[in-house]
């Protein structure tokens, strides 16, 4: 930054291939370029890059993303964390399972979504991998926040017996009986 380094490689300035995103936008009514954009490589190439240059300036390391790059981007509802989209689709799916239910102990053979009872788990996994301060965790301050506001259970190994009881109560609304496999 010091000498000036120009940490933008692309044949196009920031502001052209930004002023193109906006176009998208306008054509498609969203910021998700797809990776393989037939039409303009060269943009998605430059959005995948501006995703990976925000982690360093949310860290505060020196990079091309300015705060008025930040919210031009933001402006057009840029999504940062790609990952983040599908993740926010079943957290939903829990949100209509704890309206339901009053919990969020999705039963390990759920029927009715037996992705959601694997989600559930691997957000404990994910969990307790960010607690250690695991790197590769994709488990985020924001996601613990959307799961803690419906009471996500993070350690189902200390779970009440009130809990489990209410796990057995869904398993026999289900399934009409009492003998668990």
């Amino acid at each position: 930054e010091k000498i000036g380094f120009e940490w933008d490689c692309s044949p196009l300035p920031w502001e052209g291939l930004y002023d193109k995103l906006v176009s998208f936008v306008r054509e498609n009514g969203h910021a998700s370029v797809p990776c393989k954009f037939a039409q303009n490589q060269g943009l998605a190439n430059w959005v995948d890059h501006q995703r990976r240059i925000h982690k360093h300036y949310q860290r505060g390391d020196p990079c091309s993303l300015t705060e008025n790059r930040v919210y031009l981007l933001n402006k057009i509802d840029f999504q940062w964390d790609i990952s983040s989209r599908p993740w926010k689709k079943v957290y939903d799916k829990l949100v209509i399972f704890f309206n339901e239910n009053g919990h969020t102990q999705v039963p390990f053979k759920f029927s009715q979504n037996q992705y959601l009872s694997h989600w559930v788990r691997n957000q404990r996994s994910q969990y307790k991998q960010f607690l250690e301060g695991d790197p590769s965790s994709p488990m985020t301050e924001e996601r613990i926040e959307f799961l803690n506001k419906i009471n996500f259970n993070w350690d189902c190994t200390s779970q009440p017996w009130e809990d489990t009881y209410g796990d057995l109560a869904t398993f026999v609304k289900e399934f009409g009986h009492t003998r668990v496999p």
